[in-house]
């Protein structure tokens, strides 16, 4: 791991980062969120949803060889960098998901995010 990394543990880091630009790839989403010169730090989240613990730590562990490979060069500098793991993303070649992530990471440098989900839709698949 480069010494210029580091990682995001608290929950309200997490949240916060949600706020911020969002993109969507097959294996997974970024989200890109300024940390007010704390430097560039990372979080991986992956959801029971995924599959069991095995599965899940199989993919925070592709992930965090990726975010290590790719942020030192190419992530944002004084941001947080949060990869949230989806469904496939374990199966997905990891050179796939390398160019995957070099392409999320410069769609964020020139600040074109995803459209969020509205807030209707997402009050839908709750009920």
């Amino acid at each position: 791991m480069d010494p210029s990394l580091s990682v995001i543990r608290k929950r309200g880091n997490f949240l916060a980062a949600n706020r911020g630009l969002r993109v969507a790839r097959p294996g997974f989403v970024l989200l890109a969120h300024p940390n007010d010169g704390r430097g560039k730090r990372y979080g991986i989240t992956v959801t029971k949803k995924i599959g069991n613990a095995v599965v899940r730590n199989r993919m925070k562990r592709r992930f965090r060889e990726l975010l290590w490979d790719a942020l030192p060069d190419s992530g944002l500098p004084d941001h947080d960098h949060v990869l949230i793991g989806r469904a496939g993303g374990v199966e997905r070649d990891f050179a796939k998901l390398r160019d995957e992530l070099a392409a999320a990471l410069d769609r964020a440098a020139q600040g074109k995010g995803d459209r969020a989900r509205s807030p209707r839709a997402h009050r839908s698949r709750r009920a």
